[in-house]
């Protein structure tokens, strides 16, 4: 079976899964699916975004392969339509504007760095996703954010924000004393047409 063909699948499940749930329907045929593609029975990492106009309107996803990929598609699509704490839930109207964005994640990696200098010399803009944990926080950026946070310094900065640490010369100590970790992850992106 070809990539194409199970990529443009993906899609199909995420959109039909929104559908579903926003018209109490359930039009998706699991057992048929599986058996064309047996890549949906096997486990996967994987992000769902959703965007109106060029503008994010959700994303969910996982960072650890725990579940089937078809099982995580339809969990973090339902999750980024209406469960994402940054939107209200979508609605009919937004969903027909909707674009469909499928991030299927790498294994993750993790840095060893000394300081701020060494780590921007092993995360790589554009094809790394990056992982912040400090203590009790920890956020996550895909590598599709680089398109609008291109330099390292504004990456990171606002990664400590999403991760709820705002304090700037506090992150840049941590980053100094090496008491953040942090890793790394590439995406195989699908984009619905």
């Amino acid at each position: 079976m070809e990539k194409q063909d199970l990529y443009q699948t993906l899609i199909q499940i995420a959109k039909n899964t929104i559908k579903d749930k926003l018209e109490d329907t359930n039009t998706i045929d699991r057992k048929k699916l599986e058996e064309q593609f047996e890549q949906l029975c096997e486990n996967y990492a994987t992000f769902v975004t959703l965007n109106i106009n060029g503008k994010l309107r959700g994303c969910i996803g996982s960072l650890v392969a725990y579940r089937s990929l078809f099982d995580d598609i339809v969990s973090n699509a339902k999750s980024a339509a209406f469960n994402d704490n940054r939107f209200q839930s979508l609605s009919k109207e937004e969903f027909e504007n909707t674009k469909i964005e499928i991030s299927i994640i790498s294994e993750i990696e993790h840095i060893e760095y000394f300081d701020t200098m060494d780590l921007e010399t092993k995360i790589i803009p554009n094809k790394h996703g990056v992982i912040l944990k400090k203590g009790n926080s920890h956020a996550t950026f895909l590598p599709q954010v680089w398109e609008q946070l291109p330099t390292f310094d504004a990456f990171l900065v606002n990664l400590f924000e999403k991760a709820g640490l705002k304090n700037q010369k506090e992150n840049a100590m941590s980053l100094e004393n090496n008491t953040v970790e942090i890793y790394t992850y590439t995406v195989q992106k699908i984009q619905e047409e």
